[in-house]
């Protein structure tokens, strides 16, 4: 797992330069490292979200993926429906911490061409998304 920051911020640090934890979205559905493409596309539809938090057996996050990203692999050549959520995880593993703040995050996330970004607990639970404004 790889935190953006996690160092905490001085009590008196700039308030223009705010937190993830104050700026983040409701983590939404959280699903299971080990479900089908095709059950997390109608998990997607169901919810009415374009993005989910996968964690893995322990309920730590360990990626997220969006409506994009699998309708893309259940597209492809190689697909079967054999394939899970952690099969296709790759490069996702970037986490925001609580105390991130929005500058830091919003770094990562262009640097590393994200359009959201999990926010983490110290237990790798998820707390929440931050998501680039378009």
């Amino acid at each position: 797992m790889t935190l953006v920051q996690t160092q905490p911020r001085p009590a008196d640090a700039d308030p223009t330069h705010g937190t993830a934890v104050e700026v983040m979205d409701a983590a939404g559905p959280q699903v299971c490292d080990d479900m089908s493409v095709e059950v997390a596309l109608a998990v997607m539809a169901a919810a009415r979200t374009s993005r989910l938090v996968v964690c893995d057996q322990d309920g730590q996050c360990t990626g997220l993926v969006t409506q994009a990203e699998l309708t893309a692999v259940r597209d492809g050549s190689a697909y079967t429906d054999r394939v899970r959520l952690r099969d296709i995880l790759g490069d996702h593993g970037s986490f925001a911490s609580p105390v991130t703040t929005m500058a830091e995050a919003e770094h990562a996330m262009r640097t590393r061409r994200l359009g959201a970004l999990p926010v983490v607990d110290e237990q790798g639970s998820a707390l929440g998304i931050l998501a680039l404004s378009r």
